[in-house]
């Protein structure tokens, strides 16, 4: 093995300690990788071409962060928590339960809907708070707990929602694996196999939610 090729990965970690431009550092590191291997600078370029090419799309996760700040920056947090407080019936642990509903479904069907960045920390965990100040002041070890709960709510639909979804990448990966391990599987039948573990995940989730609504109810109680 050729170990002076690692020489990429040691520029990268100097690039990165110096905060250099990230564009720059790995440009840098992919071509010297890939002259140490011995490849032509003409194939090189091909190379990192067409691996910006094939993973363009994934830019667009980046422009998501600087739109999200400056709603955040003009109130959206704020307008989330009002909105739900206007409805009398709202409550935390129902608008948890309600996204992990509605995120598992969107999973399910491949809809990339949902989010840590752009849906949970500006929309859902404001909302989930609003309806909780209205029956209690949130003390800091409650409202830790329904970050958490908030945060878990995207894990929850996604992890166990994607791969109801027969031609998932989670999916094909698991078939994949399990061909070469020499189980005839198809990805029909994981995906089936998948939707047990994602009902079973609905009920805990919405057991969850309901505990840490009942313990915002003895809260009340004690005030």
């Amino acid at each position: 093995m050729n170990y002076w090729v690692l020489i990429g990965v040691l520029i990268i970690v100097i690039g990165f300690v110096l905060k250099l431009d990230v564009v720059a550092v790995v440009l840098i590191s992919g071509l010297v990788t890939g002259l140490i291997a011995g490849m032509p600078i003409v194939e090189v370029l091909d190379v990192i071409g067409k691996g910006f090419v094939n993973n363009r799309y994934m830019s667009l996760f980046f422009l998501s962060l600087p739109l999200i700040a400056i709603m955040e920056r003009y109130g959206l947090k704020d307008r989330a928590a009002e909105a739900i407080q206007k409805m009398k019936s709202a409550s935390a642990g129902g608008v948890v339960g309600l996204y992990i509903l509605i995120r598992w479904a969107a999973a399910a069907l491949s809809l990339r809907l949902g989010g840590h960045v752009q849906f949970v920390r500006p929309l859902i965990l404001p909302m989930a708070e609003g309806a909780a100040n209205k029956k209690v002041e949130l003390s800091d070890k409650r409202l830790e707990e329904l970050k958490g709960l908030a945060g878990a709510a995207e894990n929850y639909g996604n992890f166990f929602g994607q791969n109801i979804f027969p031609v998932a990448s989670g999916v094909l990966l698991i078939q994949g694996t399990l061909n070469q391990a020499g189980y005839d599987v198809t990805n029909g039948e994981i995906a089936k196999s998948s939707i047990l573990a994602g009902v079973s995940m609905l009920i805990l989730a919405l057991v969850q939610c309901y505990l840490y609504e009942r313990r915002l109810r003895k809260d009340m109680k004690h005030v």
